[in-house]
């Protein structure tokens, strides 16, 4: 089993009990199938026997129906991944809440349900992985002024393509114990990876979780869109999609009248999709906004323009070379652009600060025979990737890494207690929002029967601000990623873990 599916583990004896029971199926005449279906529907459990409803079958589906393998693993990790599925507001009665009430007291778990976020010394020796003792210092006097302008230079993540990779076992296993210092270079892929842990606020509280400790974390819930994205949608653009090119302009001071033109020239065999010819009939690509004149038409959004292409499925995409560019139809005080490129949900920013004339390249998005996309920067040079501030840490920079441990679900050597995370704590990062304190499926079975007033308190909870809390940038050790780090030991080098 590679373990590259996530919460795939969760899933791997009903999936080989469900084999045997396909095998067993197999061998039947057409006379025999029948009655077996219904004998075993009995002994095979709810599990079993509804599999098709639940995510896993959703995976198994379109497996099974022929779908890219590719596609079908992202559809089923849009539905379990945490940053993905939106809960919704659970409802109750007051019958239930009495009822949960009740149990919470004569359990004793009342001083449970109050939460904070957690510092260092909610996590014992043993569960540190790593400390970076120099990086958790607070810095005190004052930064000299040009080492503080030096933090806010961007790093082209295209520096490191070729660093050593590793893998996350090995980077946990020999390079944590021998490094003294560690730097996370976050990009802005990372933004949907941002976690912080969650502290019981009385400390003795017993643990309402499967596992032996009352630690909980929580992935970042409120991501928002980029400015760019959100307009695009308020303009009636779809961001939905594999593959999505959106450029906008005269976003300045409202003077740039410009007429520019979105455009993708598809691999050999495909069509130039722009104003003139606005959707692929073979790829399903789609120019969906085509704005001539910003002052005019987009008074709504302050003379915003923006236009946009997307592709909603890798399917219909011929492999090649996507070439995506911006044109300037009009010239009207032309004060640039910006642009994005997002596939696979990762977004890929541009800016363009110069007078558009002609033809300017933004990127190429490559899918090759295998169905994996590469997307190659394309802009001039006096254009880059644009940093963002996210929880108070710059991407495209490397932070400073002071603590990283497992999930507390595998704390204390605990093993096989729902999925396996890896936190990179980073130092001075603020999670600003409100998480939930914790959710259903950490609870123990003897509190799910009052799940929906769980949900209801978990979500209303408030999470106690603390100082020098535990937040930064997590992984599952089992859902494809990457992370580029800076550590630093006897020598300093640059690794790129692959999860």
């Amino acid at each position: 089993m590679q373990n590259s599916l996530y919460k795939g583990a969760e899933w791997k004896k009903q999936l080989a009990e469900f084999k045997n029971y396909q095998k067993e199926y197999g061998k039947l005449t057409d006379e025999q199938k029948e009655l077996w279906i219904w004998e075993k529907s009995i002994a095979a459990g709810a599990v079993i026997g509804k599999i098709r409803n639940h995510s896993i079958g959703t995976l198994l589906v379109n497996i099974s129906e022929g779908m890219d393998l590719d596609l079908a693993v992202r559809k089923y990790e849009q539905i379990v991944a945490p940053v993905n599925y939106k809960r919704p507001k659970a409802i109750f009665t007051k019958k239930m809440l009495e009822d949960a009430k009740k149990t919470i007291t004569e359990l004793g778990y009342m001083d449970s349900l109050q939460r904070r976020f957690a510092t260092l010394d909610d996590i014992t020796v043993n569960n540190i992985l790593f400390s970076n003792k120099d990086a958790a210092k607070r810095i005190t006097g004052a930064m000299d002024l040009f080492d503080e302008m030096e933090q806010d230079v961007a790093i082209d993540p295209k520096r490191f393509s070729k660093v050593e990779e590793i893998s996350a076992e090995d980077f946990i296993k020999n390079v944590l114990p021998v490094a003294k210092e560690l730097e996370v270079y976050l990009e802005n892929k990372h933004i949907q990876n941002m976690v912080s842990l969650i502290a019981p606020e009385v400390a003795a509280a017993k643990t309402m979780f499967k596992w032996n400790n009352g630690m909980s974390w929580a992935y970042t819930g409120n991501i928002t869109d980029s400015d760019i994205k959100e307009n695009v949608k308020a303009a009636g653009g779809s961001v939905a999609g594999v593959v999505r090119f959106s450029i906008q302009w005269n976003d300045k001071d409202g003077k740039d009248n410009s007429d520019l033109d979105a455009h993708c020239i598809e691999p050999k065999g495909g069509e130039h999709i722009y104003f003139g010819c606005r959707k692929s009939l073979r790829t399903r690509g789609e120019l969906d906004i085509d704005i001539t004149q910003p002052v005019d038409q987009c008074r709504a959004s302050n003379g915003v323009a923006v236009e946009n292409i997307t592709y909603p499925s890798k399917e219909y995409m011929i492999p090649g070379t996507y070439k995506f560019f911006v044109n300037q139809f009009a010239y009207r005080g032309s004060q640039g652009f910006k642009a994005e490129i997002e596939v696979n949900g990762e977004i890929h920013s541009y800016e363009y600060n110069a007078p558009v004339r002609g033809n300017v390249d933004v990127a190429e998005v490559i899918l090759d025979q295998s169905g994996n996309f590469k997307v190659v920067d394309k802009l001039p040079g006096n254009c880059a990737t644009i940093s963002k501030d996210v929880w108070g840490i710059k991407t495209l920079q490397f932070t400073p890494v002071s603590v990283v441990c497992y999930s507390p679900n595998y704390w204390d050597e605990q093993k096989g207690i729902g999925h396996q995370h890896l936190f990179f704590m980073l130092k001075d990062c603020i999670n600003p929002e409100e998480p939930n304190g914790y959710y259903n499926e950490f609870l123990k079975p003897e509190l799910e029967q009052h799940r929906r007033v769980f949900e209801a308190l978990g979500a209303k909870a408030h999470v106690k601000d603390v100082d020098d809390q535990l937040s930064g940038v997590g992984f599952s050790l089992t859902k494809r990623n990457d992370l580029i780090i800076k550590v630093k030991g006897a020598t300093e080098r640059v690794l790129k873990i692959k999860f």
